[in-house]
């Protein structure tokens, strides 16, 4: 079984200042028992110095977060925009588009409705080509932003984005808002297929949260403090921040921590777009760490 390694993190939160760097591991529908998790630090040096794991409850309490005074940089686990296709299909597509015109489309139609258009574009279409994907998604592994069952992103999507609008923050390469917070687009699993490959680490089902998933979340937690990854970016964080990344079988405390790592990957970016490709479609979004690729 991997060892957890000893942290010495004397001091760190007064060393820690600056922009606030933060990961968000989003839900649909938030309940104290299955809240926004949000993960917050600072850089120090070369590394992140995790201070505080946030569990928010409700809308009210995450739209709170959002509204904070900055400077801080965020990564958020939903998508920001709909596939190019889907949205055309569905007449939401004009010369004259924006993220937040898109944005704001999203909030003019209920679940049904939007399930009902993501339904029938699926359903016109053959086997294996049902969903219309980004390319960020096909190069990330990530579900198609309009897929709404297993897991319903386009919820996430519709309840993620319109409130990142309504609080005005900046979405790089997107909408300009107030550069004092800025929000990008993470995906954990993408970080987390780099350190442990494709071996299961959580599970929401009591049933199934075995002991070998605690283990691939020990191991993990150990080359994340080493900085032994494809990012490079050590973690620092008390005794009980590590224990709840390993004992939150959900997964949701460590994806919360791997959505902060890609914020931070981001931050030593930030006099380059944030590492954003230059190619970034504005209504789709992008995936913060994953390159860009032509033709994908």
């Amino acid at each position: 079984m991997p060892k957890i390694l000893k942290l010495n993190i004397n001091d760190v939160t007064e060393k820690a200042v600056g922009t606030e760097i933060w990961g968000v591991d989003f839900t649909s529908r938030p309940t104290s028992q299955k809240p926004i998790t949000l993960a917050r630090g600072r850089m120090v040096g070369g590394a992140l110095a995790l201070t505080a794991v946030q569990r928010l409850p409700t809308f009210a309490a995450f739209e709170a977060c959002l509204v904070e005074p900055g400077p801080w940089l965020a990564a958020f686990d939903f998508p920001f925009g709909l596939p190019r296709p889907f949205a055309a299909e569905i007449g939401w597509l004009n010369n004259r588009s924006t993220w937040a015109s898109m944005t704001r489309k999203l909030t003019t139609i209920t679940r049904q409705e939007l399930t009902a258009k993501c339904r029938a574009y699926c359903d016109a279409r053959p086997v294996g080509a049902k969903l219309a994907h980004r390319p960020v998604d096909r190069l990330a592994g990530s579900s198609s932003s309009m897929k709404w069952v297993n897991p319903p992103v386009v919820y996430m999507l519709q309840e993620g984005a319109p409130r990142l609008l309504a609080a005005g923050v900046h979405v790089p390469g997107q909408h300009g808002g107030d550069e004092n917070r800025i929000a990008l687009e993470a995906y954990p699993g993408y970080l987390a297929r780099s350190i442990i490959g494709k071996t299961p680490y959580k599970n929401d089902q009591r049933a199934k949260q075995t002991p070998a998933l605690t283990n691939a979340r020990r191991e993990m937690i150990v080359k994340l403090v080493n900085g032994d990854y494809s990012l490079g970016i050590p973690i620092a964080a008390t005794k009980a921040l590590v224990a709840a990344m390993q004992n939150d079988a959900s997964g949701d405390t460590l994806d919360a921590v791997l959505c902060a790592l890609q914020a931070a990957w981001a931050w030593q970016r930030r006099s380059a777009g944030f590492g954003l490709p230059p190619e970034l479609d504005a209504l789709e979004g992008w995936i913060v760490t994953v390159p860009f690729l032509p033709d994908a």
